[in-house]
């Protein structure tokens, strides 16, 4: 269990994720949301613990990027020239259940519940301009759909279903750099959508959990081997998330275009009996990046096996707070005919945007 309440992670003083100067006023921020499904280890991408004993540590090794004296794991060499475009936040938990919809419905919207995702509150209070959800909403016959993507739906500005998009005229070779997969071409997609007036734009990596390898590392089928994160989730994620940040950053539209990436929840620090990892919601590490974000920074920290957070705890309302911040949303207006703010009362931002 975490060793602290919830009235010392909101005495905890904000840090300034977001940059004292913007390249864009926040009301001109858009959000691109990767929804990470399967949940992936802390351990074994962006929290390496190399002094832990292998049982912890699991198989893969930490290596250097681009800002001195932050390392991520071996799985993603092309994230690791870029790490001053992104910050890690590596203090993230949730009190839910460990199970999948808990997980992406708190993540989505700040809170358990039959809340609105925050695309679709986006979509609703920018009336020229939709949700738009890629590669096509997650289907509840897997089991793992999420309430955060379909709940409080607010009308057909809030679009859930896949928009046809040609990216034939795309040069191949861009193509190939995102990679030849179904994320992969989503995450181009998805710049299409920001380029062409879309708000808000949610990428979802996964369409379940079972038969499919994905984060959800538990080590016998029918789910994924930890192997996967070498040789198909890892590479796969690496290319994409690379690829998008220079993409955004060549066209101009990574200072208006807020790219957060996270999954459900992480997974347990002890490497299970069939070699994998478990469910594990006490911890885990998110993305931020762009819209004025501040790269190049680590927020927060784990304890020596990547647990529970050690310092600076970052709730889902603080991330959702954080995101309607960033985006020049009032986090604690009510929508009409609601009686709650969008997130829980007494929330703040976990990184206060400065100037």
């Amino acid at each position: 269990m975490l060793s602290f309440n919830r009235r010392d992670f909101l005495k905890a003083s904000a840090l300034p994720l977001l940059g004292s100067s913007l390249h864009a006023a926040p009301s001109d921020i858009n959000c691109i949301f990767l929804m990470l499904v399967g949940g992936p280890s802390q351990l074994d991408t962006w929290d390496p613990k190399p002094d832990a004993p292998s049982h912890i540590r699991g198989p893969y090794k930490p290596i250097r990027t681009n800002v001195p004296g932050v390392q991520i794991s071996e799985i993603f060499p092309r994230m690791a020239r870029q790490a001053d475009k992104y910050a890690l936040i590596r203090s993230c938990y949730h009190t839910g259940e460990p199970v999948h919809d808990i997980g992406h419905q708190l993540v989505q919207t700040g809170r358990a519940g039959d809340d609105p995702h925050i695309g679709c509150v986006v979509s609703h209070l920018h009336s020229n301009s939709a949700h738009v959800l890629l590669p096509g909403p997650i289907g509840r016959t897997g089991g793992n759909m999420s309430h955060g993507q379909t709940a409080g739906y607010l009308g057909a500005q809030c679009d859930p279903c896949r928009r046809p998009l040609d990216l034939s005229k795309e040069p191949a070779r861009l193509r190939d750099k995102y990679g030849r997969n179904r994320f992969g071409q989503s995450c181009l997609a998805a710049r299409k959508q920001i380029e062409s007036g879309t708000k808000f734009v949610t990428v979802n990596m996964f369409e379940t959990v079972f038969d499919e390898i994905t984060w959800d590392i538990h080590g016998s089928a029918p789910f994924s081997p930890i192997e996967c994160y070498a040789d198909r989730v890892g590479p796969m994620f690496d290319m994409a998330y690379s690829a998008l940040l220079e993409d955004l950053s060549d066209r101009g539209l990574l200072s208006k275009t807020m790219v957060v990436a996270t999954g459900e929840f992480g997974r347990t620090p002890k490497i299970n009996p069939a070699g994998g990892r478990d469910h594990w919601p006490q911890c885990w590490t998110m993305l931020m990046a762009g819209g004025g974000i501040q790269g190049g920074q680590v927020i927060g920290s784990s304890d020596a096996i990547a647990a529970e957070p050690k310092d600076r705890p970052v709730s889902p309302a603080e991330i959702a707070a954080t995101i309607y911040r960033g985006l020049g949303i009032d986090y604690t207006r009510t929508l009409t005919g609601s009686r709650v703010p969008l997130v829980e009362s007494g929330t703040r931002p976990v990184l206060e945007l400065l100037g």
